[in-house]
């Protein structure tokens, strides 16, 4: 897929204690071709201390109205300054980045558990939105600390069935999303995840003992976006990859977290 650069006109914002959604629109052009997983990189020019762009999962694309949603947890300066943002603000943004999750062919109908924690939600709404257009059955199973972490409920069960925990107990089962009974029962055909390193490690030791095909979004630390400062590397099977380039995607068989 080719890399744009573009502008963007931020339309709507909802906020929530510890993240905020930006729906952001073109005006005059189609948005690039993406596909779930991928990720933007937003330049932030209001905050003096961030000098590199902010890498942001793309949450969902709504191409009848040209608009990239994004799900930001605020955590630093560069991500704070992104919620205070007004609305009409101009954001540069260059994507698509990375590299995707896999679809299932579409001539066969799959069962797929998208298993999601904190903000690691964020790629799975788009995926959950692409697998169900294709005829496939997602399930959603989403974790948080507390019922505040669960967000963007109502859009995720347009596209399956929702599966919830939290730490506290505040919303669907107590405990963490590998206590969950979905894990129980009859198992998917895929698994996809994104959260947490200890979260996803969890869910990649399940599917190995299970014989499940299933692929993780890592979090690396990234800069730059293209493979240039080597900050995201991820050691794996095939030696050291940078996640930017090569991930954030990749099936469990290729890391090194149980081997």
């Amino acid at each position: 897929m080719t890399k744009r650069i573009i502008d963007l006109r931020l339309v709507e914002k909802r906020e929530w204690p510890q993240a905020v959604l930006l729906k952001l629109r073109s005006d005059v052009e189609p948005l690039p071709e993406a596909a779930p997983g991928q990720f933007v990189q937003v330049r932030v020019d209001q905050s003096p201390a961030t000098y590199l762009r902010r890498p942001i999962s793309i949450h969902f694309i709504d191409r009848e109205r040209r608009e990239l949603w994004l799900l930001v947890r605020k955590v630093g300066a560069g991500t704070r300054a992104m919620a205070d943002w007004p609305l009409q603000t101009r954001v540069n943004v260059v994507f698509p980045l990375g590299h995707p999750y896999t679809l299932p062919k579409a001539s066969k109908k799959e069962r797929c558990l998208l298993v999601g924690g904190g903000i690691g939600l964020a790629p799975l709404l788009y995926l959950g939105k692409m697998l169900h257009e294709q005829g496939h059955h997602p399930m959603f199973l989403l974790g948080g600390r507390s019922a505040d972490d669960l967000i963007q409920l109502n859009e995720f069960e347009q596209y399956g069935e929702l599966c919830l925990t939290t730490e506290d107990g505040s919303a669907g089962i107590k405990g963490l999303v590998t206590a969950h009974p979905v894990l129980q029962g009859p198992s998917p055909d895929r698994i996809y995840c994104c959260g947490p390193k200890p979260m996803m490690v969890a869910v990649a030791r399940y599917a190995r003992q299970k014989g499940l095909w299933c692929e993780v979004s890592l979090e690396n630390t990234m800069a730059c976006g293209i493979g240039a400062c080597l900050c995201c590397v991820e050691d794996t099977v095939e030696g050291h990859r940078c996640v930017c380039q090569e991930g954030p995607v990749f099936n469990i068989n290729q890391l090194k977290w149980q081997i």
